[in-house]
This record gives C-alpha cells, sequence and structure tokens, in this order.
C-alpha cells in the first residue's frame, strides 16, 4: 500500500475515535450520571491520556515498523500523509460549521 493511502486509513481511524471520544463526551453524564468534583478531572485526565496512547498507536504504528525495517523514507512520508489527511479533515469539518450553522 502506499504512503499516501496509509495515511488516509490512519487519519480515518483517528477520525472515527476521536468522534467516537466526542459522542461519548456529549452522552457521559446520562450514562454514568453525576461524579464528584474530585473524580471528575481523575477521570478526564484518564481518558485524556488512553486517547492519547490510542491515536500514537493509530498513526505512528506502521511508520514504526517502516522505521525498523529501514524503510525510513516510507515511514516520513507515512506520517506526513497522515498529517494532512488530518489538517484537511480540520478544515473540512471548520468549514462545514461554518456552512450549516
Amino acid at each position: 500500500m502506499n504512503t499516501k493511502k496509509q495515511g488516509l486509513f490512519q487519519a480515518l481511524g483517528v477520525l472515527g475515535y476521536c468522534s467516537l471520544i466526542g459522542l461519548f463526551m456529549l452522552k457521559v453524564e446520562s450514562i454514568i450520571g453525576g461524579v464528584d468534583k474530585t473524580i471528575g478531572p481523575i477521570i478526564f485526565l484518564l481518558l485524556f491520556s488512553t486517547s492519547v496512547l490510542v491515536c500514537a498507536t493509530i498513526v505512528f504504528y506502521k511508520p514504526y515498523k517502516f522505521f525498523i525495517e529501514g524503510k525510513k523514507k516510507e515511514a516520513l512520508d507515512t506520517v506526513i500523509a497522515t498529517a494532512i489527511w488530518l489538517f484537511g479533515f480540520v478544515v473540512v469539518t471548520f468549514g462545514a460549521i461554518v456552512i450549516f450553522k
């Protein structure tokens, strides 16, 4: 698979994961009810840390494998392609918000 397509699939994975977490955050109060003010920040930080780990795994696992195999150019190209696709998704999302709001 070429690096641009790999970047697209990785960016779609991050988009899907972030969408699920966003939906969860919208509905969290109805799912688990009110939480104590001291436990709320802890839960948020745990979710945030887990999300960073999941997104980093989605974005960097395949480039890591490329790098270990000695394919350094493919590794860098895949990371760059993923970043470009993610930036494109952000621009399209903001554009849709501006247009449809």
